[in-house]
């Protein structure tokens, strides 16, 4: 049984549900529009101010779903209401991050600058200050889509599990090594 699939969706104030034709959930708030296509077996309900999601049997195929699109259309709500952000650290000498718009520009330690273009639905901002690492934060309503372009940020330097350098998500801890050691 799929429990997070049966949970509601409480709909906020301010934020509209529909279903459109071919199972489309539309979701529509204050901080933009947000569209999901569901799987056609996945019965999507909104009633009440909330959305609901019912499978046709017991199949795991189905279980599975039935948790994927609940999980999938609280992203969205949320996303509409509070948007999503996402910070990176930039750890190592001579590690620079800055933008011009949408356009980050990121000194990584290699011979050149990488420039990577944003999408137009994420905002970034860069800080550095002294005696801390630069950070990069993505800001948008699409958790997937911030997900994706952090990771592809990270994979342009990962981080190195003896020194630690290399881009990586604040807060998140590394796993690391002990290196060699001094022998006679």
């Amino acid at each position: 049984m799929s429990r997070i699939g049966k949970k509601p969706i409480v709909v906020p104030a301010g934020v509209t549900v529909t279903v459109g034709k071919d199972n489309v959930l539309a979701v529509k708030g204050p901080k933009g529009e947000l569209k999901q296509a569901v799987d056609r077996d996945i019965k999507v309900e909104v009633k009440d101010g909330e959305v609901v999601f019912s499978r046709p049997t017991d199949q795991i195929h189905h279980r599975s779903l039935h948790g994927l699109y609940r999980a999938i259309a609280a992203n969205l709500v949320k996303g509409v209401t509070e948007g999503y952000k996402r910070d990176l650290e930039l750890v190592g000498v001579g590690f620079r991050a800055s933008n011009q718009g949408n356009l980050l520009d990121l000194s990584l330690g290699y011979s050149h600058n990488i420039v990577f273009e944003i999408p137009t639905e994420l905002k970034v901002s860069t800080t550095q200050e002294k005696g801390k690492n630069p950070t990069v934060s993505l800001e948008g309503i699409d958790k997937q889509l911030i997900g994706q372009v952090a990771a592809k940020i990270r994979s342009l330097r990962k981080p190195e599990p003896y020194k630690g350098k290399g881009v990586k998500y604040a807060g998140e801890q590394l796993r690391r090594k002990a290196g060699k050691t001094a022998g006679k």
